[in-house]
C-alpha cells in the first residue's frame, strides 16, 4: 500500500472528522498531508491537526487573524478619534 492509498484511505473514514462538513477538523497522523481536501472536496481544502505541523499552522493561522482584527479596531479608533477633534475645532 502507497503513501497516497494511506492517505486517500484515512480521509475517508468520518472517526477522521469532527464537526459540520463545511467546518469539520480533520486528523489524521496516519495521513502525511498537511493540506486535505474538505469532505466534499469542491469546498475546498482545509489543515490536517494529525500532522505534525498542522495544529501549528492552525493556531499561526487563527493568531494572525486576531491580530489583524485588533490593528484594525485600533486604526478604527484613531481615526475616529481624529476625525472627532478635527470636528470640535
Amino acid at each position: 500500500m502507497t503513501q497516497e492509498d494511506i492517505n486517500q484511505s484515512e480521509w475517508s473514514k468520518p472517526q477522521n472528522w469532527s464537526g459540520p462538513k463545511l467546518f469539520g477538523i480533520y486528523s489524521s497522523k496516519a495521513d502525511k498531508r498537511l493540506w486535505v481536501p474538505k469532505r466534499i472536496p469542491s469546498w475546498g481544502w482545509t489543515i490536517n491537526v494529525g500532522h505534525p505541523g498542522g495544529l501549528a499552522l492552525l493556531v499561526g493561522i487563527l493568531v494572525g487573524a486576531a491580530g489583524l482584527l485588533i490593528g484594525a479596531c485600533i486604526l478604527v479608533s484613531i481615526v475616529i478619534g481624529v476625525a472627532v477633534a478635527f470636528l470640535r475645532h
